[in-house]
């Protein structure tokens, strides 16, 4: 009966302790990107929850290629109504669809275009993690039906999308 209550014991930790495994989130930029379609003005549809954005509404970023080729974005958005704006750079990579971004000096992150619909006015934006995901529209009213679509390859590619969090944009 010792043995067979040990056994269980032992069997109730090795199950636990699996349980607490987390789900692979995929992050694999899209195969094709063309920067020059994607620069211009984006809306911030939807985020995770994070602390540089924490209480921001009517959020967007302006991206655009200067003189000199380099890709500068500009995020602006409204904090308890007081309108703030932040500037930053942009690196392209090898990768389609993978991006670095910086809003101080050297320190760069990735930004990873996950989807982006054929006409360059919907995009699933993620990060080198699993922590970061955006929604973005060219307008702030966006085609339900693709907003589905984004929906559809966040939770695909293992993001609670419950956890998204739904900007204000009128």
């Amino acid at each position: 009966m010792k043995k067979n209550l040990l056994a269980l014991s032992v069997a109730a930790l090795i199950a636990s302790g699996c349980r607490t495994v987390t789900s692979v989130v995929d992050i694999t930029p899209v195969s094709a990107f063309d920067v020059e379609r994607f620069v211009g003005t984006w809306y911030e549809l939807a985020r995770f929850d994070h602390s540089f954005e924490k209480g921001a509404d009517h959020a967007q970023a302006h991206y655009s290629v200067n003189p000199d080729s380099t890709i500068t974005f500009v995020n602006r958005a409204k904090y308890n109504g007081v309108a703030r704006e932040v500037k930053g750079k942009v690196r392209l990579t090898k990768t389609p669809g993978l991006m670095r971004v910086s809003f101080f000096g050297p320190f760069y992150s990735d930004y990873r275009v996950l989807f982006i619909d054929k006409t360059y006015s919907h995009a699933l934006i993620g990060s080198g993690s699993s922590d970061y995901l955006w929604v973005l529209c060219r307008s702030q009213k966006p085609d339900l039906t693709i907003l589905a679509k984004i929906m559809s390859e966040a939770k695909r590619r293992g993001y609670d999308v419950s956890s998204l969090i739904w900007v204000n944009q009128d």
